[in-house]
Formats: structure tokens, sequence, C-alpha cells
């Protein structure tokens, strides 16, 4: 008896855990360039600590093509980089990012 009360009680928990994440509102939204709220361009900090963003650089299969641009950031995908007074700042990692992105020399955005 107490078997299957631990078993119904660990397979409800396991549903619970899976639903959590599959209703994950971690998506990028096309319409408005974001993801979570955050700006997927404009002016760009990179930093080791506190991101807003953390990005894995791919070559296949992005989230976001990027291209660095000198000034006016103002499409979706380009990027400003600075050093100070950011509007988003990013951390690039190797695993586990929020997004992937793609530097390009042109056609930036949401593939």
């Amino acid at each position: 008896m107490k078997k299957t009360i631990l078993y119904i009680t660990i397979t409800h928990l396991l549903f619970i855990l899976n639903f959590s994440f599959a209703q994950s509102d971690e998506e990028i939204n096309e319409d408005e360039c974001t993801f979570n709220g955050i700006q997927l361009l404009g002016k760009i900090q990179f930093v080791d600590s506190f991101p807003d963003l953390t990005v894995q650089v791919v070559e296949s299969f992005p989230d976001l093509k990027v291209k660095i641009v000198d000034s006016f950031p103002d499409d979706c995908g380009e990027w400003q980089i600075v050093d100070s007074f950011p509007d988003v700042k990013v951390k690039i990692v190797e695993s586990f990012a929020d997004i992937k992105i793609k530097f390009v020399e042109s056609f930036p955005g949401i593939p």
C-alpha cells in the first residue's frame, strides 16, 4: 500500500514538473524582435556576469542572425557594440544559452 502511494505521488510530481517546463514562456517574439521582453537589437555590451541574455554562437540553425553595425542599430538583429550604457547586456556561453546566434554580414534578423 505504501509503495503504491509513493509511486502515485512520484508520478504526479514528475507530471507536474514536466508540464511546468513545457509551459515555458521563453521564446522569441518575431513580431517585436524580443526574447522574454528583451529587445534583440540595439546597443549591446558583452559581460562576464549578470547578463540580461545568454547567447551561444553557432554556424547553423541560429535563432537570430546578428549583424554588427557602427551606428543606428534600429532593425532586428542589428547590434552596436558599446562599453557603457547598453540596451542589453549579453554573455556568450558554450551551452545552455537563452538563444543561438550567428554573426552575418547581411540580412540580419530572425531566420
